[in-house]
């Protein structure tokens, strides 16, 4: 049967998806599922609008998503298939003969990340083709399943032959090199796969494998005598056994979570893993990012679920510090976190260096649902300033314009010649450890639900879109729709639709490049203060809404067609960086609204190299709708700018980001 199985798996990829993408698109309309996410996080003050409800027709991230949806899902399941992650699951159950496939410990998540990513697809717009290739690989994954719940196949297929040599076996048995085998690791984004799996499709096919995996981790460690006292070298279990735990409300699950956080840094629980995996102090005494940005940001997300499921003051305490030391001292200007190659890290205190910054792609994504979390806690805007900022910036351009080229990391200058990305000089079509390319999978489908947040009576305006949403409020609900053509442009205009006249307050994210700072933190800021504000009408006429806390708040009864219009100005900015960042100093970076701009050799061909700034340049911003997908350049007679995000999508050659800058 599981013989069969695998066919039907490998005809279902090898023919064209097309099939599937004309039905992926985020504006198809069906019946919706049968579960919803609107009570995902009962215990934060904000709830994210519920991806379903929230339908983008928007000509810049849409097209990005349907890429995903229609090219990358398709392309990383060949690549699995080829690869032997699909195999293995069947090698492990001994469906099929053979020794592991793959290179590395955490191969299987690279299956669980592309069900997560379909997943959200199927949240937007159900689709029967997609729903049936998950339940084939969820059929796969579930022979793989030793019988009490254990699932990593490398070690259940042979114990003693790690696919990753850095990972040290002695007995060869479970559990034995945690900070290295990546087991539990495995287990949290299995856990954070069936979760929205089960939130698409109602189906239990997927959870209830999740379910008997948290139990056998539940029976295996904790406090209790008899049970093993140790944590995971690789951060991730944590939010995907809280996730459980919001499901199901098995209170094990949440117990076991912050059993995992407070016994980091404890040396009388296991032999400590150092910084490199934030196991050098307890979680609660923490006040650096240190060690590898993604287990780092990964952690930081759980530890703000425990700070507001639990109360505890404690986590929230270490929780602010941690944020205020990154984005005051060691984020890029694209919003990407890790300063260092060598163990994919933070670096020192302002160390953000250029040509060989790692700023891994997973890294941005890990910092949006950190901030995400932050945010959903407090509607403090600096968070979504972080947000935007990383979207795009530093997390799409790890995602090539045809959707099947990838960078790991994501320098913020190139020479042509140093191979920053993992061996090569740009984009690579996959990688021996892929572990970015089925990130940018599982979340990107999901972005839709980042547009929107509410409480009670109000409802928080995040990112601007076009789009049509529905959002329900205590009081009534509301049909919002978005007319803009950000982010090329400032302005907005949202058409509000209650089903009847309704009491509600509107806040509206002033974007921190609106409100003249690069971001929160004070680590960047812009040469000149800009002297235009933003403006805010209401119905065709100026009103006077307060700007307090970085939002446009609206308290009023809405009519149905009720019109607002924001207009936040786009000059091109110059931005520099804190004297203490050295790498920058005598540089400036160009910004229009929330675009990092970057020049390259291919638009530059003379001079590149002696491209020099001053402090009384102008620049023309020019609508390019053959170039790189679609965008605007900026132009002077010393130089063309592109977005960050679409350098490296011509070949091999020079970029820069951050260029010599002199002041008159």
């Amino acid at each position: 049967m599981m013989q069969t199985n695998l066919t039907t798996l490998k005809t279902l990829v090898g023919r064209s998806m097309t099939y599937l993408g004309c039905c992926l698109l985020l504006g198809c309309q069906s019946a919706p599922a049968p579960a919803s996410t609107e009570a995902a996080q009962p215990d934060y003050a904000l709830t994210p609008v519920d991806i379903r409800n929230v339908h983008l027709e928007d000509d810049f991230w849409l097209p990005i998503i349907k890429r995903v949806q229609e090219k990358t899902i398709e392309y990383a399941l060949k690549k699995c298939q080829e690869e032997g992650r699909l195999e293995n699951f069947l090698i492990a159950g001994k469906q099929l003969p053979g020794e592991v496939r793959g290179q590395m410990p955490f191969d299987d998540t690279d299956v669980y990340k592309i069900i997560e990513g379909a997943s959200n697809s199927l949240i937007s717009a159900p689709n029967p083709a997609l729903e049936a290739l998950l339940d084939t690989l969820i059929e796969i994954i579930a022979v793989g399943q030793e019988e009490d719940g254990y699932l990593t196949t490398w070690r259940t297929i042979n114990p003693a032959a790690p696919p990753a040599p850095w990972v040290p076996v002695e007995e060869g048995v479970r559990w034995e090199s945690l900070g290295a085998s990546h087991e539990l690791y495995n287990a949290g984004h299995m856990y954070e796969a069936a979760y929205t799996h089960y939130l698409a499709t109602g189906k239990r096919n997927f959870l209830d494998i999740a379910l008997k995996n948290a139990d056998l981790l539940v029976a295996t460690f904790g406090e209790a005598e008899g049970k093993i006292h140790n944590v995971p070298g690789h951060q991730i279990v944590e939010t995907g056994l809280i996730k459980l735990y919001q499901l199901t409300e098995n209170q094990a699950y949440l117990t076991l979570a912050k059993y995992f956080l407070d016994n980091r840094g404890n040396a009388a629980n296991h032999p400590l893993y150092g910084p490199y995996s934030q196991d050098h102090l307890p979680v609660v005494d923490q006040d650096e990012v240190v060690g590898h940005a993604v287990r780092a940001v990964y952690m930081y997300a759980a530890m703000t679920d425990i700070a507001v499921l639990l109360q505890d003051s404690a986590y929230q305490n270490a929780v602010d510090k941690l944020w205020e030391n990154m984005v005051g001292k060691k984020m890029y200007l694209t919003g990407g976190i890790g300063a260092r190659h060598e163990g994919e890290s933070f670096g020192d205190n302002y160390e953000l260096p250029n040509l060989t910054a790692y700023s891994e792609t997973c890294a941005a994504i890990g910092s949006v649902y950190w901030n995400h979390r932050l945010h959903r806690q407090s509607g403090k805007v600096d968070y979504f300033d972080i947000i935007e900022r990383t979207l795009y910036n530093g997390l799409i351009a790890g995602l090539s314009l045809d959707g099947t080229q990838f960078f790991y990391p994501n320098a913020l200058e190139a020479d042509g010649v140093y191979t920053f990305n993992r061996g090569a000089c740009t984009r690579q079509s996959w990688f021996d450890c892929s572990c970015c390319p089925t990130n940018i999978i599982r979340f990107l489908p999901a972005l839709p639900g980042l547009l929107y947040s509410k409480e009670a009576q109000t409802i928080y305006t995040n990112l601007y879109a076009g789009s049509t949403s529905k959002v329900s409020l205590e009081n009534g609900t509301f049909t919002l729709k978005q007319t803009t053509a950000y982010p090329w442009e400032g302005r907005v205009k949202m058409t509000i639709n209650p089903e009847k006249a309704t009491a509600a307050t509107f806040k509206f994210r002033i974007p921190s490049w609106a409100r003249n700072s690069p971001a929160p933190g004070g680590l960047y800021h812009y040469q000149q203060k800009e002297t235009t504000i933003p403006t805010i009408a209401l119905n065709g006429k100026p009103f006077e809404a307060s700007m307090e806390g970085g939002y446009f708040t609206i308290n009023r009864t809405w009519e149905q067609g009720d019109e607002v219009s924001l207009d936040f100005p786009m000059p091109v900015r110059m931005v520099e960086a804190r004297a203490e960042v050295t790498e920058d100093q005598g540089k400036a970076a160009l910004e229009r609204g929330p675009l990092v701009y970057a020049v390259e050799g291919i638009d530059n061909p003379t001079g590149f190299a002696g491209i020099t700034l001053a402090e009384t340049d102008t620049f023309a911003v020019q609508e390019k709708q053959d170039l790189l997908g679609g965008i605007r350049i900026l132009t002077n007679e010393k130089l063309t700018a592109i977005p960050y995000y679409a350098w490296s999508n011509r070949g091999i050659g020079k970029m820069k980001v951050w260029l010599d800058s002199s002041k008159k």
